[in-house]
């Protein structure tokens, strides 16, 4: 007989304990749930490896002017349409003046059959050509001494731009190196690049050194000018500022650009911190700052800020072509809060909404945007996102009560990006002396341009000037 009592091993190991119904439904609920995550997860991984891949791609690749994503699957044929749709007739304008003119006398011959030509009438033929020719000046100066003091004086003539003799009397003419300052300064040609120019197209020949001290005494000249510009951003009641960086002898600097209405000042300095912003608008700045958010620029207690919405609306669009589909709603809905911020103002521009429907409406959008704020956010980048929007919810739609602010800061974006191509180009300035030449006659040449005026006559006047000379592209001048 088998005892009684406990179980035996063998008994414990053919034992067979049952689990609820319940219980087991619940487990295998569980497990369909936690399937159908891992899969969705597979398929969330592979949308961003693609997407990955794809902005890695692109991020290799030209970008302007003609890579603009996927072609069009039909797009219109290139060239002047046939018919009415040609579209505006123009050729080039007959020329005010003619310096050479050619009489053009008929063959003798035919040149088809070998007949005799008799004339019948005469038609006009215009050609402007570029003449390589470089002028060499050669000024013989008078020198003298003054019977009073004894000290020497010599003659100057207005086509000189320098009283130098000796080691320095062979110079630029202030033409050439304002051609090199525009090429340089301006279009971002290297200073090589530049030699090159001057080389085939002038017959000039100049080293890169040489350019370089040129456009160092350029820049030394226009200092009361850029002085100026600088003073003018101070008391500009509006200024769009931004930063990129910039390097001085192979080490990392920042380039500082301040635009207002009239003029553009750049500024190559140590950082992009507070203190560095002060040293072009100043600490007691209290007008109206548009710029990226960047958390220096708040610092300027007096001063109205206005955060770009550009750059909120690109984060957005990212934010929803990259998130989880569960966290899609929170980008999304900010971006169309913003669209509409937008819209309002071009709506009211139009005369569509009165200044009390403009009221009304911008104040329902920032409650709107108070409601949206107040949710919790799981997602990590929402999280973020909402800190932002936080931080400048004082911020966002200035643009809304102070019409005409513009919401974005596009145009120190814009003032910037030849300065992007010219550091992509050259890599920056070697010393800090070329870096405050750059600072100087890039904001002189980008203010001419901002006001319409022709830089090239004024840096020649400049050059030209026997004494200090303030361009008339500082307002209160000229």
């Amino acid at each position: 007989m088998r005892p009684t009592g406990r179980p035996t091993a063998d008994e414990q190991h053919d034992t067979i304990d049952f689990v609820p119904k319940r219980e087991l439904d619940r487990a295998e609920d569980q497990v369909r749930r936690q399937q159908r995550e891992i899969e969705r997860l597979k398929a969330e991984v592979e949308r961003l490896r693609q997407a990955l891949e794809a902005a890695l791609r692109t991020s290799r690749r030209q970008a302007a002017p003609h890579s603009r994503g996927t072609p069009k699957g039909n797009p219109q044929r290139p060239g002047r349409k046939p018919g009415r749709r040609y579209g505006r007739r123009a050729c080039r304008p007959i020329p005010a003046r003619v310096d050479e003119r050619i009489s053009v006398p008929l063959p003798e011959r035919c040149p088809h059959c070998g007949g005799g030509v008799e004339p019948e009438s005469c038609q006009t033929q215009y050609q402007e050509e570029v003449v390589r020719r470089t002028v060499v000046r050669r000024f013989d100066i008078a020198v003298g001494r003054c019977h009073d003091c004894r000290r020497q004086v010599q003659g100057r003539h207005r086509l000189q731009t320098s009283d130098a003799v000796g080691v320095g009397n062979v110079q630029l003419g202030p033409e050439a190196l304002t051609l090199a300052a525009i090429l340089n300064k301006q279009m971002g040609l290297s200073l090589g690049h530049t030699r090159q120019v001057l080389s085939y197209g002038f017959g000039l020949e100049v080293s890169r050194g040489g350019l370089y001290r040129a456009l160092a005494r350029m820049a030394r000249r226009a200092e009361p000018t850029y002085d100026g510009l600088v003073e003018t951003v101070r008391k500009a009641p509006v200024n769009g500022m931004d930063e990129t960086g910039w390097k001085v002898g192979g080490r990392l600097q920042w380039l500082h650009v301040a635009v207002s209405a009239q003029v553009t000042v750049y500024a190559v300095l140590p950082g992009r911190g507070y203190e560095q912003s002060v040293a072009i608008l100043g600490a007691g700045y209290d007008g109206f700052l548009i710029h990226d958010g960047w958390a220096p620029y708040y610092r300027f207690a007096l001063a109205f800020h206005q955060s770009c919405l550009a750059h909120l609306l690109k984060r957005c669009r990212e934010m929803a072509l990259v998130g989880p589909s569960g966290a899609l709603a929170f980008p999304r809905a900010v971006e169309q809060l913003l669209q509409t911020s937008l819209a309002l103002r071009d709506r009211y521009a139009r005369g569509e909404v009165s200044q009390h429907g403009m009221r009304t409406a911008s104040g329902k959008l920032e409650a709107r945007l108070d409601r949206m704020l107040e949710r919790r956010r799981r997602n990590p980048a929402n999280q973020r996102l909402a800190r932002h929007l936080e931080h400048e919810r004082l911020w966002l739609f200035t643009f809304l009560h102070c019409f005409g602010l513009e919401a974005t800061n596009n145009a120190a974006e814009r003032a910037i990006r030849g300065m992007v191509i010219a550091r992509k180009v050259w890599g920056g300035s070697r010393t800090w002396e070329g870096a405050h030449t750059h600072e100087a006659l890039a904001s002189v040449l980008r203010s001419c341009w901002q006001q319409g005026k022709d830089a090239f006559p004024r840096l020649v006047r400049l050059m030209r000037a026997p004494r200090t000379l303030i361009l008339d592209i500082v307002p209160g001048t000229g």
